[in-house]
Parts: structure tokens; sequence; C-alpha cells
């Protein structure tokens, strides 16, 4: 039945009759009802079909998308003309209308607002519905209405009222701000990125709200409260690498969000008064399914059995249980979390009450222990319990040996980070080294995302790494020490990146470290064309370097840079580039004011950013942060924020 009312429904929107005959007008009737028995019963694959041709095309004109779509993305754009639309006989010109009566005679559209919304929101990805929104004005308007969920990779690129103004139905809002660098203490703490005028606006445009994610975005308790107050459905709330609120905001959501099922706080700046803020939740509290406070301490076991329901936990230290309860009653607490997926936290994890949290790892796909100084030994008996692990964060204090484990027992494995207990420690052999990194790419052959935090590697290393495992998307290595050559020729690392980017076409995200010459970014600019975010420090030997990345990577979106000797001409040869890029920063390079001025000048719909030290030269930019946006200068700039 529905094959053949698809077929029809298909044929009558692809055949523009000359005149509405009573009979073509009810065969349009026909249509709407047969359209509408689709929407309910086809699944998802088969409402993916009809979209097909049209994504394909506007995936070829990636080009011409990303240098407009943050124009075309909150503001109305100007239909495809016919010459350029995909080639299927359907004039996507046509504006519709929702009644049989009011059909054109000439031009017929494929489907009403009441069938294609329903379609559109099965669309996830934020790409593909920013290329679903400029196909045609139809279409656009059905985004539109049909978007429930809107992600803002940077707070000051549009305003919250261009942002509401454009998406009248959105439930869930993805909002980061400070540059990445700020995680380095490179950004200024009074910098700006206020959620509080967001919140505002958001309140009075979508009261229905449920979930709001922040990322390096500054919160106060007076944003939490009124967050609390004036959102009633709302149900999720992360916040990471946020700083500027204390438990006494967080008091204010346990108390007025009755219908939470997600809270994740973990890695911010939070300011500790005491008290026991969990107690704020009422007892009745039955939906919590994600908690996160893996910076703040607590009393885990009451925690547990009032949510044994979570598939998401992050808590800080033990200690505090122990010293009331036995290990045995905290373990027998950790068996109730049958549904336990992720676990995070564990301040002061040692042999001795590790063995608590075994009987809740036998489903853990996501280990976080980046808060736990394990040794080897205690990581590979853990490791035992935990057989269906896809991501873990260890620190390097688990050595070699640790990875040797993790390789030998976590065969599924697709994400690792390991962090360093002590990123100061001067001592060249510490931690891990290139061996156990080698290790885990031997066991885990679905390893696709790495952080790697080392004091040594090798060229030969990550050539064997990337083979072992070449479908890397994310390949981030930190070797520590600036400037550090391969140890054991005494070579630069640029054959070690090279291996990278000619071995893993997928790559979308690459952070380069050690002793590089221009050659590195010559390989980059040649063989990583899925390449977006780019992070560099310490490296490069001249201009020519950064050209090769400009010129060479279609499909960059943010380039990070620190401490390198690139100029004005690397800083103006993107001048076609930036536009179609998140962002670009530049700190404590050779850029003058001269420069970025010039920057500015050619290029008006850029923000182009001069953070002023207190002994930096005038003539000088030290640090500058570049960003496309529809909102113009912003207007909460503090006074060491020149913007050109």
């Amino acid at each position: 039945m529905y094959s053949i009312s698809l077929s029809l429904s298909i044929s009558l929107s692809l055949s523009p009759s000359p005149s509405p005959s009573p009979l073509h007008n009810q065969l349009r009737g026909l249509e709407y009802n047969l359209s509408h028995i689709l929407i309910k019963h086809l699944s998802k694959a088969s409402c993916w079909g009809f979209l097909a041709l049209v994504l394909e095309r506007e995936r070829g004109r990636e080009e011409e998308e990303d240098k407009s779509s943050i124009i075309g993305f909150f503001h109305h754009v100007n239909p495809i003309s016919s010459s350029s639309a995909p080639n299927i006989n359907m004039d996507l010109n046509q504006k519709r209308t929702k009644t049989v009566d009011l059909i054109d005679p000439v031009r017929v559209c494929p489907f009403p607002d009441e069938v294609l919304e329903p379609v559109l929101s099965l669309i996830n990805s934020h790409k593909d519905r920013s290329s679903v929104s400029l196909v045609c004005k139809d279409w656009y308007n059905a985004e539109r209405w049909s978007r429930r969920h809107v992600f803002i990779g940077n707070c000051y690129s549009v305003s919250p009222e261009i942002v509401v103004g454009r998406f009248p139905q959105i439930r869930s809002v993805t909002l980061k701000g400070k540059p990445r660098f700020s995680d380095f203490n490179l950004v200024p703490e009074d910098w700006g990125a206020d959620v509080h005028p967001w919140l505002s606006v958001l309140a009075k445009a979508y009261p229905f709200l449920e979930e709001l994610r922040l990322k390096r975005m500054a919160v106060s308790d007076d944003s939490l409260e009124f967050l609390a107050k004036n959102f009633p459905d709302f149900k999720a709330l992360s916040l990471l690498s946020c700083d500027g609120f204390s438990t006494d905001g967080l008091k204010a959501i346990a108390t007025h969000c009755r219908n939470l099922t997600e809270l994740d706080i973990q890695e911010n700046g939070i300011d500790d008064l005491g008290g026991d803020w969990l107690s704020c939740f009422p007892e009745s509290l039955t939906s919590l399914e994600v908690l996160n406070f893996a910076s703040l301490t607590n009393q885990l076991r009451k925690l547990l059995f009032r949510a044994s329901q979570l598939t998401e936990l992050g808590t800080g230290t033990f200690m505090q249980d122990l010293v009331t309860r036995s290990v045995s009653d905290l373990e027998s607490t950790f068996g109730n979390c049958k549904n336990l997926l992720s676990l995070s936290g564990l301040w002061d994890t040692s042999s001795l009450y590790l063995p608590v949290i075994y009987p809740a790892c036998a489903n853990l796909t996501f280990l976080n222990l980046s808060y736990a100084t394990l040794d080897s030994v205690e990581l590979a008996k853990l490791l035992t319990h935990c057989k269906s692990l896809r991501r873990l964060w260890v620190l390097d204090t688990v050595g070699d040996r640790g990875l040797e484990a993790v390789g030998s027992s976590c065969p599924l494995l697709e994400e690792l980070r390991v962090f360093p207990a002590d990123p100061f420690y001067d001592l060249e052999i510490a931690g891990v080294t290139e061996s156990g990194f080698v290790s885990v790419s031997r066991g885990c052959p679905k390893l696709h995302y790495v952080l790697y935090f080392c004091h040594q590697m090798t060229n030969a290393a990550v050539a064997t790494i990337v083979q072992n495992c070449p479908g890397f998307t994310h390949f981030r290595l930190c070797i520590m020490n600036p400037g550090q050559p391969d140890y054991l020729t005494n070579e630069p690392m640029d054959e070690a990146f090279g291996a990278v980017v000619r071995t893993c076409p997928k790559l979308q995200r690459l952070a380069v470290s050690g002793l590089l010459t221009d050659k590195t970014f010559e390989y980059i600019g040649k063989y990583a064309k899925n390449l977006e975010t780019l992070s560099v420090a310490f490296a490069g030997s001249s201009d020519l370097g950064l050209k090769y990345v400009l010129g060479g990577c279609p499909k960059l979106r943010k380039l990070e840079i620190r401490d390198c000797p690139f100029g004005n001409a690397a800083l103006l040869s993107g001048l076609t580039k930036y536009e179609s890029m998140r962002s670009l920063w530049m700190s404590a390079c050779n850029l003058t004011m001269n420069g970025c001025r010039v920057l500015a000048k050619e290029m008006p719909r850029l923000n182009v950013e001069v953070m002023k030290d207190e002994d930096s030269e005038d003539s000088q930019a030290h640090k500058v942060y570049v960003y496309r946006t529809v909102a113009g200068p912003r207007r909460d700039a503090p006074p060491f924020v020149l913007t050109l």
C-alpha cells in the first residue's frame, strides 16, 4: 500500500498540470491525504529518501554554502535558481499552499508544510539542517518551524534576538563562549561570555525551553536562579569549563527544577560554600538519569540510593562515605546501579576501595579517571571488569604498563585521552611514552579519537600507530617539552604528522607539537582535506607554513595558534578563507596592529579583536581573536579588548 501511495504522491508532485482541473484538484487532495499516511507509517530511513537528492546536491555546493552559511542561516535567503536546482523535475521556488483550493496552475509544490516539517524534524545534524535551509524559501521556512535544537559555537557570532527571531520553537540550546585557549589561562577571566543576556531573551521567547548546554561561559548564581525559576519544564543543564557560580546556584536548580533528568557540572570553577545542596532535590525525584559533579565532594551512598536509575554518574571523593560506611555497604549501593553507562570523578581512589565500583562496571561504555591517580596495577584490575568500554580517560600515572593493559583488555575502545598528572614536571622520562601509545594502537583497532600528553615521541612510533588505526578522526598529540625532536634520531617530528595526514583520510581535528618545520604544514595542506580544527604551538619556520594550511585545507573551521613565528603576511594570506571559518586565534606570534587593521578593513563581516596586556607594545598584537558574526562588534567588550 505504502509503495503505491508513495509512487502516486511523487508522480503528482513532479508533473505540473497546465490547468487546475476538477480531477486534478481531487488527485491533489488524495496526494495530501496519502502524504499524511506516509508520515505516520514510514520509517526514518524512508523519509530520508525524498531528501537524498537535494541534500547530495547541497553537499556538492559546500564551498559556496560555507561562505554564506552564517548569513543564510539566520537571515532569509533567496531561493536557488532553476539552473542550479537538483535535476529532479521539481520546481523548488514555488511557495507552498496549505489548501488544495489554492493550487498554482503552473507550479505545483511537492509537499505541504504539514508533511515537510515532520520529515525535517527527523534530521538531527546541524550541518544537514543548514544545508536544508539553503535549498529554497519553502524549505527555509519549514526548517525554521521544525527545529527544536540550536547549536551556537560562539556566543558573539550571533545575538540572542536574531536566534529567537529565526527559530520560534527551540527546546534545546547549546552555547559556547570563550576561546579554547582560555583553558590554558591565555584569556583573562573578565573577558566576557556572560550567559545572563542570553537567558533574559530566551525566557521571553522560549518559556518551554528544556535543555541548556554551556561551555566556557560566565555563569553566576543569579543566572542559575533565574534559569530555575523561568523555565518550568526545564530538564537538562550541562556546564562545562564554566566559572562564576557556587553551590548556592546549584541549590536553586535542585529546588526549582522538578523535572530534571540531567545535571552535568564537570570541570568548572565552582565555589563550594558548603551545605548539602543535594538535599534540595525533592524526595520524590525519579527522573534523574545523568548526574555529574566530579569537581565537588558529596555524600555518594545517599545519592545512589535515591537515584538508582542513573545512566551517567560523576562523583568526587569517596572519603566522606568511607568514614561513616563500610566498603561493603558502598559496594552494595553501586551494585544497584544496573543502568550505569558512564562513570567519572573518583577522587582519592586507591586499591583499598577501588573494588567498590566493580559491580557497576559491567555495562560501562565511558570511564573517566582523569581525577584518579591510579597506577598500572590498579588500572589493569579495574579494566578486567570493563569489557564494554568505548571511551577511556586516564592520568599518565598509569604508565606504559597501564596502557598495555588497555590494549589487551579494551578491544572495543574508540577514544583514549591521557592527561598529565603534573604538567610542570621537569623530568623528561615520566608518565607515558611512545611505547604505551603503540600498545594501545595494536590492541584497539577501532580507536579513532586520541588526546595524548607525553614527554617524548618518535616519528616511527607515530607512523606505526596510524598504520594500526587508520580511521583516526581526532589526533591530538601534545609533547609537553616545546620544540622536542624525535628523541632517538634528533630529527624534527615532520614525518610523524606527515604520516598522520597521509594515512588518516577521515581526520577532522589535529593538534601538532614537538620540533616542527614548515614541512609539517606543507603535508597538512596537501593531504588533510577533511580537516576542520587545527591547533599549533611552538612550531613552524616562517610565514610559508601557515600559508600552506590556509591554502590547502578546504574544510578548515577553527585554527588555534600560539608561540609561532607567523606574521602579518601569513595572517593576510587567509583573506578569502576566514569567512568560511568559525574562528582564528593567534597569540605570541609576530602580528602587528597594522596587520590586524588591514584584515578588519578588508573583511568587515569579521570581528577582529586584539587583547592588550599591560606590558605589551602599542604596535604589537599579542593576542588576536578573529571570528565571523552577524551581530556586529560586541557591546560588552572590556577595556583591554580592542575591536578593530
